[in-house]
């Protein structure tokens, strides 16, 4: 499994047309969405061969420089991984790393929470994982 642009071991991996990383279409949604350019399926279409198995970290970089070229620069990001398994505490130093080297602002900008469904739903009974993100923009046109 990716998260994060981080690999993890796991016996179960996420699955999509591109390489499935849960947490980095959760940002890349947030950064486009902050500034208005629509969403990860727009940008890169699943009906489009060049994007099947495609790096997820590529796609996140190439959304924040259509922000940057909307005339934005990222504040800060706020993420949450909702995960039965596997537990994230012991990842999250390097996922925010990644996050923050993707997008090339300080760590210290990068939040991440990780949430359990707690053997409730999709989340809690392991069939699903889930990401929300909230980016913070400021216009510098």
């Amino acid at each position: 499994m990716i998260l994060g642009g981080i690999p993890l071991t796991h016996d179960r991996h996420a699955v999509g047309h591109s390489d499935a990383d849960t947490l980095l279409h959760a940002v890349t949604d947030a950064l486009l969405g902050a500034a208005a350019l629509g969403d990860i399926g727009e940008l890169f279409p699943d009906t489009d061969a060049a994007n099947r198995g495609r790096d997820s970290g590529q796609m996140l970089q190439i959304a924040a420089q259509k922000v940057a070229d909307a005339g934005f620069r990222i504040v800060n990001i706020d993420c949450i991984v909702f995960a039965q398994r596997p537990r994230l505490t012991p990842h999250k130093p390097a996922i925010r790393q990644r996050l923050a080297e993707l997008l090339g602002i300080p760590p210290e900008r990068v939040g991440l929470k990780a949430k359990t469904g707690e053997g409730l739903g999709a989340v809690g009974t392991d069939v699903a994982i889930e990401a929300q993100c909230v980016a913070l923009l400021e216009s510098v046109a």
